[in-house]
């Protein structure tokens, strides 16, 4: 909290800032995100930290100093590129289309259709690592209801930073998330107020990510 107040940039371990990573944009239209800090322990002793954000910053997955998504991000943008342009075209195509005849609704139907879908094979590309040594995709280790898998699953600061010290061996001790920049429109985040990891998206992940800590 200290390095964002007085660096004001999220890249504070570079040396030449890059304005895309202000914290201004925290404070903007966009409003602010989850950070989180991870205290662990390496195998010789030693205590380091780990830090995330959620999500993506203004539009960016990675940024030095921090960790790293749960999938692969030359993947993921390969996968989202041309599917996303057909359904912008077909939201335009359904706008200029009259409203309530059958194509209308076929054309919505069949966005409906390429957006699942294409949701199927984004949860596809992430993958977890638990301290038993264990990997596998967020499909298989989601225990949530029968509703799906929301949307922003894995993305959160807790899984990447919990995924990131299991790869690399580190032991965590302690995890603190907290809210920075501009509230949230429900008021529910508050600018540098913690706060637990959230029961949709989170708790049906960590179990299974958790596993190995007590052995």
């Amino acid at each position: 909290m200290t390095e964002l107040d007085n660096k004001k940039r999220v890249d504070y371990e570079d040396i030449i800032a890059n304005p895309e990573f202000s914290t201004d944009y925290l404070f903007g239209p966009a409003r602010g995100q989850m950070f989180g800090v991870l205290v662990c322990q390496h195998s010789n002793g030693t205590l380091g930290t780990l830090k995330a954000f959620s999500g993506q910053y203004d539009g960016k997955w990675l940024a030095k100093g921090w960790v790293p998504p749960l999938f692969n991000v030359r993947e993921m943008k390969s996968l989202c590129v041309s599917v996303e342009t057909e359904i912008k075209q077909l939201g335009r195509d359904i706008e200029s289309s009259a409203p309530g005849t059958s194509q209308q609704q076929q054309l919505i139907k069949t966005r409906r259709c390429l957006s699942q879908n294409l949701m199927r094979k984004i949860h596809d590309l992430y993958m977890l690592t638990n301290f038993k040594g264990q990997s596998a995709p967020l499909v298989r280790v989601f225990q949530g209801t029968n509703k799906g898998i929301p949307t922003g699953t894995g993305d959160c600061c807790a899984p990447k930073l919990l995924d990131y010290a299991a790869r690399h061996h580190l032991t965590p001790l302690g995890l603190a998330e907290f809210f920075w920049g501009r509230e949230n429109q429900s008021q529910t985040r508050q600018h540098k107020k913690f706060y637990p990891g959230c029961q949709e998206k989170c708790a049906p992940i960590l179990g299974f990510m958790l596993c190995g800590l007590n052995n």
